[in-house]
């Protein structure tokens, strides 16, 4: 670090990177107070020192930054603004940073006239948040991100400042994006390899360990091997909402991405199948056809 991350910090969110983030400040000595809306994910922070608050306006009181790492922009925006939020009554002092998957141009709406805020895309999972090893790309004022250098350098091994306010969601989009087509991709060469007659486990440790293969399809072929996909790394109803997301800003600046497109109605439909809390490789289900009956 170049620093030392001044006074307590908030984080909002327990999910699988919100609880990493928590972890990792506590084990770094930071003061760590958090809030989730199912307060049964506190139990495991709480015993390892963190300050349980009852809302977003308590978890954030007297603390230097708050962490907001939520599912989607209405719960960003529920968490800032809603009955005990974050700027409910008022403007955040710290540095605000908003680290959940949202459009670009709403998290200048959510954040509205708050004076210092950061939108910060993570590359990782829940490992990496952990261990202090994501790579960071922060959108918002240079000043802004200057200040919360030691705190995101004590989260992340990498960390990169890209410009204005919606920056780093349009780089988290990016991403997503290719890990989603990419994991699709993966997922259709296994179906067919089966459909045809091969063996799957050798198909996808052959494509694991080849040139084709990239960390997350090699990451994601083992998921695909055990054919087990709870305990999520990555849910996958969050791919379809980033996938959308990354099609609707392809359509605001004039871009046709047909394989975002399709990947997306991909995801979407294997949600509307009940796979949404499974791990996004469980993508793979929604490419068997259903058996039909009798009618």
């Amino acid at each position: 670090m170049t620093g030392t991350v001044n006074g307590p910090v908030a984080v909002l969110g327990l999910g699988t990177m919100g609880a990493g983030l928590a972890a990792r400040l506590l084990e770094q000595g930071v003061p760590v107070r958090v809030w989730n809306r199912d307060p049964r994910r506190t139990a495991p922070l709480a015993e390892a020192g963190a300050h349980v608050a009852d809302h977003p306006a308590d978890a954030v009181a007297g603390t230097s930054a708050a962490l907001c790492v939520v599912s989607d922009g209405e719960a960003l925006g529920a968490v800032l603004h809603g009955p005990h939020g974050v700027l409910a009554d008022g403007p955040y002092p710290g540095v605000l940073v908003c680290a959940s998957t949202v459009a670009p141009d709403e998290v200048t709406q959510i954040a509205g006239d708050a004076p210092s805020v950061l939108d910060v895309g993570m590359l990782g999972n829940r490992d990496h948040a952990r261990d202090g090893e994501l790579r960071l790309f922060a959108g918002g004022d240079k000043r802004v991100f200057d200040a919360a250098r030691p705190l995101l350098e004590t989260l992340g091994k990498e960390v990169v400042h890209l410009g204005a306010l919606g920056s780093g969601m349009r780089m988290k989009l990016l991403l997503n994006l290719l890990m989603g087509i990419e994991v699709q991709a993966l997922a259709e060469a296994t179906e067919l390899a089966g459909a045809c007659g091969l063996d799957r486990q050798l198909v996808l440790k052959t494509v694991a360990g080849s040139g084709f293969a990239s960390p997350v399809m090699a990451f994601k072929s083992r998921r695909l091997a055990s054919g087990r996909f709870d305990e999520p790394d990555f849910r996958l109803r969050l791919m379809a909402k980033d996938l959308m997301l990354a099609s609707k800003q392809a359509a605001t600046v004039g871009l046709s991405l047909p394989l975002a497109t399709a990947a997306a109605e991909t995801h979407v439909r294997a949600t509307e199948q009940g796979l949404g809390d499974q791990d996004c490789a469980a993508v793979t289900r929604a490419l068997v056809p259903k058996p039909e009956t009798d009618t």
